[in-house]
């Protein structure tokens, strides 16, 4: 199954509420006014594009309406669709240049942080690059075991520590351990203890630095994992973390299981966070690399 028709699947929930309510802002108009604007401003909030966003969107159709002259509110949709993807177009590819580079992931308890780390790790070994993962989340009941069994599974090495070491450490003897071995990429699985912002920001400061002091040239990603299902809420998350981290992208779980997908518009947007991954599926493979125009054409539901 390819991207259009996964992502298609999984932004159902969200296509019905989105594209209904745009339809029926548009069946109720006869013609293009203030009115049509202010309902379909409406309707874009609601469907948990944030205020900002939706305010702009509008703002840059009002400017495309008067610019084609268009009169028909039939023709607003596509020009809303074409608005959309251009907002979410971006450099969403993981740069990964230099052997090793490695890839840090962040995020809080719940939102898939361990299965985006196996499912990532799965996808770059079937693309031939040798993963070893590193088990830095020290401090929660059980992570190191869970991702142990993603490891497993995907057939990678894993590096780990005693519960409540050191983080930076796992860092440490993961660097080496890859240098060793020869690998490509190291994927790191970090804290994501946002209650305490002082202690993560000195966390992931010290493995910044134990990264730039044994692997100086390395490419490095930064990735933070949300859950769509949490809507506004993972943006506030995002806002949260990009205070204390350098976030080189989003990684959107759970995609599938809610109505709130407009959230990855308001990401883009207002944040300047690529979202580079979305899941829309339980299976290994569900980790889907993200794509602004199939994005936008499935949430319309054109492919």
């Amino acid at each position: 199954m390819g991207f259009f028709s996964k992502i298609a699947n999984g932004l159902k929930k969200t296509r019905d509420s989105f594209t209904g309510a745009i339809s029926n802002v548009l069946s109720g108009f006869t013609k293009v006014d203030e009115e049509l604007f202010e309902s379909l401003e409406e309707a874009l909030v609601m469907s948990d594009i944030g205020v900002h966003t939706a305010m702009d969107i509008c703002g840059q159709l009002r400017e495309r309406v008067k610019k084609e002259s268009v009169t028909d509110p039939a023709l607003i949709r596509g020009m809303l669709r074409d608005i959309i993807s251009e907002k979410l177009d971006c450099d969403c590819r993981l740069h990964l240049d230099t052997k090793p580079s490695v890839i840090l992931v962040i995020g809080v308890n719940g939102v898939g942080k361990t299965t985006t780390i196996g499912k990532l790790a799965s996808r770059l070994k079937s693309d031939g690059k040798k993963v070893i993962l590193g088990a830095a989340d020290t401090f929660r009941a059980a992570a190191t075991e869970q991702l142990g069994i993603w490891a497993e599974r995907c057939g990678v090495p894993m590096i780990s520590g005693a519960e409540g070491a050191d983080p930076a450490s796992v860092v440490y003897d993961t660097v080496a351990a890859a240098k060793s071995r020869g690998d490509d990429v190291i994927i790191c699985d970090t804290a994501g203890r946002l209650h305490n912002k002082k202690n993560l920001m000195d966390e992931l400061a010290k493995i910044s630095r134990i990264i730039g002091r044994e692997l100086p040239d390395a490419s490095k990603e930064t990735l933070l994992v949300l859950d769509a299902t949490t809507g506004q809420n993972a943006v506030n998350q995002a806002r949260e973390f990009g205070s204390v981290s350098d976030i080189s992208g989003i990684v959107l779980t759970k995609l599938d299981g809610t109505a709130r997908g407009g959230v990855v518009v308001t990401i883009n947007s207002e944040l300047s966070m690529p979202v580079k991954f979305v899941g829309v599926g339980e299976q290994i493979d569900d980790l889907q690399p993200f794509d602004a125009k199939q994005f936008a054409a499935g949430l319309f539901d054109e492919e």
